[in-house]
């Protein structure tokens, strides 16, 4: 995957305006946007074309993050380093979601935006969201056991992109064993991975439409519905997310060399893409590209970013935590510190099963309600329903800026980061162009 351009390389010219992705992306937006706005009814109807193009990426996610994982990992010729790095990068992914966690509880604590509402919860309009959370809702036992595909060939065709990560480990370790008879295997797969990343290419010039599908569907749906009480919650979450990636994450980045506003404009189309479409899910095949382009070895990127769509989602533990607390001042139910330790340290779990798939944060947060059912009104799930669309996109964005962070603060605590290549790509995001590393050989 040759993305990397050479240190002191003199930026490309600019790409003309209308030659930028997210200047479609964000053309669109502001048109589904209107047309939401004026056509509502239409609009509502317009969901199915954001799902078309996310249905699109995932065709080709498992292929690549399963090539991409083999390539690096072998490609290290030392399993003992393969080990520390899977260790750093739990380890580190583990700390941020309990920070992003505890943020969530700190703020929702702080503002209580559901005091004073008494609301009498609807039981059937949470039914709905209950029982996908009961068939969704795993326990400790139920989340190692799906770490495991019932095939090999399951892991791909059920989209779950833990398994397609574990199998990779798997079959990278075998293929390294095998010293030189396995180069061939890992050349073969290094140009599969070149295939994928070609037919990525592709999809993105759909990007736009996603976006459109997306937005006008939200706006449509949902516009006349957040204009009560619940925008209160909806702005304090939305802060809460901007908090996190400015304080925090600015201070890991402070703490790894680079500027945490020099990587948001670094990853701005892949931020537009999440925007529109809803999904972090979209926006992971160019991360890869990006984050290899900006530094960091192909082994940190390949285990560190799919690994992290399972681990390290900071923007879906805010919102379990907002969401949580939020339903149970919204109905009187007073929580202790006590339990609010209990519902993070279960969250902590249960937000490893929300990665991916837009809405898996409402089912996620319902499931989590269920193990505290005598505390927390599992039915208040209905408090939020309508404005959980709106939501989504705050909690994308936030997964993808924190896992696209914490990919390159794992390589630099690996050692595997080419800290001059990061600052000159981020003082010059021009020098890198993803349309092209996308079809050039590696």
């Amino acid at each position: 995957m040759a993305a990397n351009t050479e240190v002191g390389s003199p930026a490309r010219p600019r790409k003309p305006l209308y030659r930028q992705l997210y200047f479609w992306v964000l053309t669109a937006i502001v048109l589904g946007v209107l047309f939401g706005l004026f056509f509502p009814a239409q609009a509502a109807g317009t969901k199915w074309l954001a799902d078309l193009f996310v249905n699109l990426v995932k065709v080709v996610i498992a292929p690549t993050i399963f090539c991409t994982v083999v390539v690096g990992i072998a490609g290290l010729g030392n399993l003992a380093k393969a080990g520390g790095l899977a260790l750093r990068t739990i380890g580190y992914f583990t700390v941020m979601t309990t920070v992003a966690l505890a943020i969530g509880l700190v703020v929702v604590n702080v503002l209580r935006p559901g005091d004073g509402l008494g609301i009498a919860v609807n039981e059937k309009a949470a039914k709905s969201t209950i029982d996908s959370a009961a068939a969704a809702g795993e326990s400790v036992t139920d989340f190692v056991l799906s770490l495991v595909p019932k095939s090999f060939v399951g892991a791909f065709t059920d989209g779950q992109l833990i398994q397609v990560l574990l199998l990779a480990v798997l079959v990278a370790i075998a293929v390294a064993g095998l010293g030189e008879r396995g180069k061939p295997v890992v050349r073969a797969l290094d140009t599969v991975a070149q295939v994928m990343f070609g037919v990525i290419k592709v999809i993105m010039y759909a990007a736009p439409v996603g976006a459109f599908g997306g937005i006008a569907y939200t706006v449509g749906q949902f516009g006349s519905k957040v204009l009560g009480g619940l925008v209160y919650l909806m702005v304090a979450f939305y802060l809460t997310c901007a908090l996190f990636v400015v304080v925090v994450l600015g201070i890991v980045c402070r703490l790894a060399g680079f500027n945490v506003f020099k990587f948001l404009r670094y990853i701005k189309d892949e931020i537009f893409i999440v925007l529109g479409t809803s999904s972090s899910e979209a926006a992971l095949p160019r991360m890869l590209i990006k984050l290899e382009a900006a530094g960091a070895r192909k082994s940190v990127v390949g285990l560190t970013i799919p690994t992290g769509y399972s681990f390290n989602l900071d923007g879906t533990c805010i919102y379990l935590t907002m969401g949580a607390l939020f339903i149970a001042q919204a109905t009187g139910h007073e929580i202790g510190l006590g339990t609010q330790i209990g519902l993070l340290l279960f969250m902590l779990l249960s937000s490893k099963g929300a990665a991916g798939v837009t809405g898996a944060g409402l089912i996620t947060l319902a499931a989590s309600l269920q193990a505290f059912g005598s505390t927390i009104p599992v039915v208040g799930i209905a408090l939020i329903v309508g404005i959980d669309r709106f939501m989504s996109e705050a909690r994308a964005i936030t997964n993808v800026i924190g896992n696209g962070i914490g990919t390159l603060v794992v390589a630099r605590w690996q050692g595997d980061l080419d800290s001059e290549r990061l600052r000159h790509v981020l003082d010059n995001p021009s020098t890198v162009d993803v349309d092209a590393a996308l079809t050039r050989p590696s």
